[in-house]
């Protein structure tokens, strides 16, 4: 039989660590989306339309880095400790991407942000597992799903008002007073005992996971480009990181306290569970990135409406996540609900592979909710189901596990889908798909421009390379589904 619950015990501590959680979970989401917008002004400042990509790609290689190594830390020195870290770097990034005097400053600074951002996400996650029993954890941890979809979503909106009416330094100046909140929130913690007696740093496998993540995430990059010249740079990076990556394993089994606990990583519930949410993110963030340009290319939707039209995404998400963790915490069956609910994303994207030209756009945007519904259920499920499978003593690095494998799956998904969308574009035109790809790089004014004609045959183009792309997120969903339904730890 459950053992009896004191929910309201549970919802005092909750309460006492809710502020500093839901304001780090916030940082970290909104500095992920809020830079899409002020990308071209950012070009157009530095003059590196060509380079500009990288100041998304050097934020995310550190934050995934980052994932791993708070975690260890965070487990060995304590949470509180290791979240003033944290604001640390995340305030003096942001100070230095705003201030930065040249486009290579600017991506040192993002380095630094990015440490910050996924240092916080990390550390805030295992805080979940830290403070609350883990049938409870779904419950409120669904709230801060809601929170980190609700920040993506304001993202994109919030830095391109910043960038119209302020400039697009404000778009990391304007963080700063919530990296302050975040700071008193974490001094009101509770202290807890330090754990940090006797802990070996793992530099030899801190360096050799930075060198596999670094390159693994260049070559994802570079494979979007679908470019001779690009495959130059590829091969290369990925002997590189395949190197580092065998490394690694051999030194991680013999060190005493290494930063991947190899043997936790393939327990059967955590490597399926972490490949669950590698699909998964992959598929979320492939379309969060690619569906403005479907729309306002395609379906001849103003920029200035693409915000409110993909807002029922994010609602889908946190409705999906305020679900699933009510159902956990009521019954205790992590899997279950996700199980469904992604077998109805799946089915949802095959329709919109086949269909999408013809479902109105008043319907469009509830299609996708019901899409990010089934990912949002499968959220707190992960977190919950991979924190019980790793015991106490590993919360954080459980936590971090999942976070790396988000981040590995949000790469990997936009890289593949990316190159599916305008690989399949290529293949119908591949002069046309040239053209686009450098009236794009010129910026939407330059792809206006052309003649109408030219621009109809380029939207036709591009909404067959579309189908390809969902159809593709439909296979990545449907892993995710099988591998929900094998999850075998069923109840928590």
């Amino acid at each position: 039989m459950d053992q009896p619950v004191d929910r309201e015990a549970i919802r005092r501590e909750f309460l006492r660590a809710y502020p500093c959680i839901g304001i780090a979970i916030f940082i970290s989401a909104i500095d992920q989306t809020i830079t899409a917008t002020a990308l071209p002004a950012m070009a157009a400042h530095f003059g590196v339309v060509e380079r500009i990509s990288w100041v998304v790609v050097a934020y995310l290689v550190a934050a995934t880095i980052a994932a791993p190594v708070f975690g260890k830390l965070g487990d060995a020195f304590g949470r509180r400790p290791m979240l003033f870290v944290a604001y640390a770097l995340q305030a003096v990034g942001a100070l230095c991407a705003g201030l930065a005097p040249n486009f290579e400053a600017l991506l040192a600074a993002r380095i630094l942000h990015g440490f910050g951002g996924g240092a916080l996400l990390t550390l805030a996650m295992a805080l979940i597992g830290e403070s609350l029993p883990p049938r409870e954890r779904g419950r409120y941890q669904a709230y801060f799903v809601a929170c980190f979809m609700s920040a993506s979503a304001a993202g994109p909106l919030a830095g391109g008002w910043l960038t119209q009416h302020w400039g697009w330094q404000w778009v990391f100046l304007g963080g700063l007073p919530l990296v302050g909140f975040g700071v008193f929130a974490t001094w009101k913690l509770p202290r807890r005992p330090r754990l940090g007696a006797g802990f070996y740093f793992d530099a030899a496998g801190t360096v050799l996971f930075t060198i596999f993540v670094g390159a693994l995430l260049l070559v994802m990059d570079q494979a979007q480009r679908l470019s001779w010249d690009a495959l130059w740079i590829c091969v290369p990076l990925a002997l590189v990181s395949a190197a580092a990556f065998l490394l690694l394993l051999r030194i991680e089994r013999r060190v005493n306290d290494p930063l991947l606990h190899i043997p936790m990583l393939t327990d059967p519930v955590i490597w399926r569970t972490n490949a669950l949410a590698t699909c998964v993110a992959g598929v979320m963030v492939a379309m969060i990135s690619f569906l403005p340009l479907y729309l306002t290319v395609v379906r001849g939707v103003p920029i200035a409406t693409v915000g409110a039209m993909l807002l029922p995404m994010s609602l889908g998400g946190g409705l999906g996540a305020l679900c699933s963790g009510q159902f956990l915490a009521r019954t205790g069956r992590n899997m279950l609900l996700p199980s469904i609910a992604l077998a109805v994303s799946t089915l949802a994207l095959c329709y919109l592979s086949a269909f999408m030209d013809r479902v109105p756009l008043e319907v469009l945007p509830w299609l996708l909710a019901l899409v990010t519904f089934g990912s949002g259920c499968s959220f707190p499920a992960v977190q919950t189901t991979v924190q019980v499978a790793a015991g106490v003593g590993r919360v954080g690095v459980a936590t971090a596990s999942v976070q790396f494998m988000r981040n590995l799956g949000s790469a990997a998904g936009t890289a593949l889908l990316g190159a599916v969308l305008f690989g399949a574009f290529a293949a119908a035109d591949s002069e046309l798909a040239a053209r686009f790809a450098a009236a794009m790089r010129a910026g939407r004014e330059a792809l206006a421009a052309l003649p109408g004609e030219e621009r109809a045959l380029m939207a036709a183009g591009l909404a067959g390379g579309f189908h390809a792309m969902l159809a593709g997120a439909a296979v990545l969903m449907g892993a995710a589904t099988v591998l929900a339904w094998r999850v075998p730890l069923r109840r928590v």
